[in-house]
């Protein structure tokens, strides 16, 4: 029997399944709403405001967002031998008139999360190795930041992102039939692509942090 080489020695590189490890968070049901507590975690993230189907800066966003995330998924792969799949797009929206108010008026913070390993550093790192690769608008403008959600339900949506409307009803009243109260930022997270996914097999995660009724009627 033949020696290994060393190269063939070497540890494969350890691989995070970060969607496994979080399947509460990602693996949602489209026929029941969960309750769910959302730890803090660390994310690319990014504010703009405009019309998600027209607006540059939207656009500008997350091309900035995802070259940054793949940047540092290399980097720590070829660096520490620690490879996982980039997660996917995210987007916190609200708007000064509501769910009613004109798409050019929506403001947006887009998001993409990142694994424990990565750090200021890392991110530091990632951002001037993406300017060098290409010119980027809104690559300065991304951040590396926790965020804690805490207590939110949500519920898959299957289909186009103009056909949202009977879903998000759907939460919403579980929310207000539960007793809990709305609090924080519409979210959003887009697990299929666009670009290769039929509109109705499209996979949209919604969710909706609230606080729980106290037995004197205050919110917790």
């Amino acid at each position: 029997m033949t020696g290994k080489t060393g190269q063939q020695e070497r540890a494969a590189p350890a691989k995070l399944d970060l969607k496994r490890e979080l399947k509460q968070l990602y693996n949602v049901s489209a026929r029941d709403v969960a309750v769910v507590e959302v730890p803090r975690m660390s994310f690319l993230m990014l504010d703009g405001m405009g019309d998600p189907n027209t607006a540059q800066a939207y656009k500008d966003a997350v091309e900035a967002l995802y070259s940054v995330a793949y940047t540092i998924k290399f980097a720590l792969k070829k660096a520490e031998g620690i490879d996982y799949a980039v997660m996917p797009l995210e987007g916190l929206w609200w708007a000064d008139g509501g769910r009613d108010a004109p798409r050019d008026q929506w403001h947006w913070t887009m998001m993409i999360m990142q694994p424990e390993c990565v750090t200021g550093a890392w991110f530091a790192r990632g951002v001037a190795q993406a300017e060098q690769k290409k010119a980027l608008p809104a690559l300065n403008e991304i951040r590396f930041e926790s965020f804690e959600e805490g207590l939110a339900a949500q519920v898959m949506h299957i289909g186009p992102f103009a056909d949202e409307g009977p879903t998000l009803e759907r939460l919403h009243s579980f929310i207000v039939e539960q007793g809990y109260s709305f609090r924080g930022k519409h979210h959003e997270i887009y697990l299929s692509d666009p670009r290769r996914t039929a509109p109705e097999k499209m996979r949209t995660i919604l969710r909706q942090p609230i606080t729980r009724a106290s037995s004197n009627g205050a919110s917790q």
